[in-house]
């Protein structure tokens, strides 16, 4: 189905999401048509974030909102659907649209496999109506949907749908890029010269891929990083368990500006506990890029400046290898909580690979590494 085909029907004048791989083709479509024009099109930090904003948004308009996300984003509206939308709370009308990943009978990520075959259950549980689109479904059937689905609308329920794999078509490309030289991976290959054997925290997406394929072209164990898949926003969170229990040995968090902001409360308790033998590294693209390049709002905020008035101790912001280089050689040797902001370019290898070890496999090489610190 065409995207403008499904906006068409959904007949909305407000989209909030974050962005999501299956639902490219809608994301593109409302950033070429709206770019980031908050009266039309908000990126948020978080799913929750995109309940609060949609639910802000009928309120003051009694129009209907979209609010678009990847499935694994249900755990963030949990809360803001069952006590705030809810009939018997406020009774907020809402319409979301969900990409499904880890699709039962589809192969994916681990990350997505559990999440796909909730995905479905977690909307009944939330009393949300739900629709699947594939690439099969008709404009005739979708109008049908709606139709019925105005009726709850008009009730102030919730209705969803749930996008499969290549159901939407989009023909406009839009390019997404930043004026920053570094590459994420050349960043990591500087982090891994100079960490050593130190224990690594990985955030979700390609940052952990290219962390185990830069083991791999080494020739170095992966027992000491875990690779956070999944879970996004929380690696900085694991990161600081690590370092409490873990207070002689440096640990390490590589972590994203897209990550960073969807839990950012991450970074106060991180500088109220102020764990001196912690090093948050953020590799700041200022984009969804594993997703596909949407923009965060990171380029338009001084994550550093926050980092300080939260208790880092030592900050760093920086956009060159000689002064990333001078900065991980401190943060090193010193005793203090260090952030350290790295600007980085957009973009991938195209032949970059997904580990070749499970998610348990990870697990268990990287504690086993950590008993003996």
């Amino acid at each position: 189905m065409k995207v403008i085909d499904f906006v068409k029907v959904l007949n909305s004048e407000f989209y909030t999401g974050v962005p999501d791989s299956q639902l490219k083709p809608l994301c593109n479509y409302l950033m070429n048509t709206y770019g980031i024009d908050s009266k039309h099109h908000i990126i948020a930090a978080n799913e929750g974030n995109c309940v609060g904003l949609a639910a802000g948004y009928y309120l003051a308009t009694s129009k209907i909102p979209v609010v678009y996300m990847q499935n694994s984003g249900e755990g963030n509206i949990v809360n803001p659907v069952m006590s705030l939308l809810n009939e018997k709370v406020y009774n907020i009308p809402m319409i979301f649209v969900i990409g499904w990943r880890g699709e039962p009978g589809v192969l994916d990520e681990p990350q997505h496999i559990y999440q796909g075959e909730a995905t479905i259950q977690l909307l009944n549980d939330m009393q949300i109506d739900n629709y699947i689109i594939g690439k099969e479904t008709t404009v005739e059937e979708l109008e049908q949907v709606m139709k019925e689905f105005r009726l709850k609308l008009e009730e102030g329920k919730q209705v969803s749908f749930v996008i499969k794999k290549n159901a939407l078509e989009y023909e406009d490309k839009k390019i997404y890029q930043n004026n920053n030289k570094m590459s994420r991976e050349e960043i990591i290959e500087h982090i891994v010269k100079v960490s050593k054997t130190d224990p690594i925290i990985s955030t979700t997406g390609k940052a952990s891929r290219e962390l185990f394929e830069i083991r791999e072209r080494n020739n170095q164990s992966h027992e000491y990083d875990f690779l956070t898949v999944g879970s996004m926003g929380h690696s900085s969170s694991i990161a600081l368990g690590i370092a409490i229990q873990k207070p002689q040995s440096k640990i390490w968090c590589i972590d994203g500006d897209g990550a960073l902001l969807m839990h950012m409360g991450s970074v106060a308790v991180m500088g109220s506990i102020n764990p001196k033998n912690l090093v948050h590294i953020l590799i700041n693209n200022g984009a969804h890029e594993t997703v596909g390049g949407m923009p965060t709002v990171s380029s338009d905020i001084n994550i550093s400046k926050i980092a300080e008035a939260c208790g880092y101790k030592e900050i760093y912001s920086v956009n060159n290898f000689k002064d990333l280089d001078e900065a991980l050689v401190k943060a090193k040797s010193n005793n203090q909580l260090t952030f350290i902001e790295v600007m980085s370019s957009l973009g991938a290898r195209d032949d970059l690979g997904r580990p070749t070890t499970t998610a348990r496999e990870n697990k268990e090489n990287f504690m086993r590494y950590l008993n003996n610190l």
